[in-house]
């Protein structure tokens, strides 16, 4: 019986210690993006993104709660752009995102805030395709701090990327109406 006792002591101290450790050597941030072709040029994709107004059109998460209220605030156009939210369902959330950088036809950087739940950032990056676009939508978390949060950061791609991907599949579809 001591040996056993001994024996599982030394196994959960084990499995400890590789979290522990794991967590040092897993990446500080996570990042997670998603790559679609359009058949658009890049400035019609990008003047779709550029427009936080826009984002309601393709956003994977519109649909879970059409009682969401959005307010947006800063210039109409360029950097500065705010689109905030708020929801009473918990996928969906508080928060706000913000545009702070463009590139024509080439990037738009956006920082996002959800509140309690921490920041983030977005990014949209345009490379022209002999057919029309390479774009690609991606999302960075902020450093992870501890034990648990970098074990998390793991999770974040199949937590995000499906949404990324419908998400594109709409852009892809609105910037190719004709």
């Amino acid at each position: 019986m001591r040996s056993l006792l001994k024996w599982l002591a030394y196994t959960i101290a084990a499995i400890a210690l590789v979290i522990v450790a794991g967590s040092y050597l897993l990446p500080s941030a996570a990042r997670v993006s998603r790559t679609v072709e359009i058949t658009a040029p890049p400035d019609k994709v990008f003047a779709i993104v550029a427009s936080i107004r826009r984002f309601q059109e393709y956003s994977p998460w519109a649909e879970l709660d059409p009682n969401a209220k959005y307010t947006f605030a800063g210039p109409e156009t360029g950097v500065g752009q705010k689109l905030s939210w708020t929801s009473a369902k918990d996928d969906v959330g508080n928060g706000a995102m913000t545009i702070t950088e463009l590139v024509a036809a080439k990037r738009v950087g956006i920082d996002l805030d959800f509140g309690d739940m921490g920041k983030a950032a977005s990014d949209w990056d345009f490379q022209p395709t002999a057919t029309g676009s390479k774009v690609t939508w991606g999302f960075t978390s902020p450093p992870h701090k501890g034990v648990v949060m970098p074990w998390m950061g793991l999770m974040f791609d199949s937590w995000i990327g499906p949404d990324y991907e419908k998400g594109l599949g709409r852009l892809k579809a609105l910037a190719e109406k004709v």
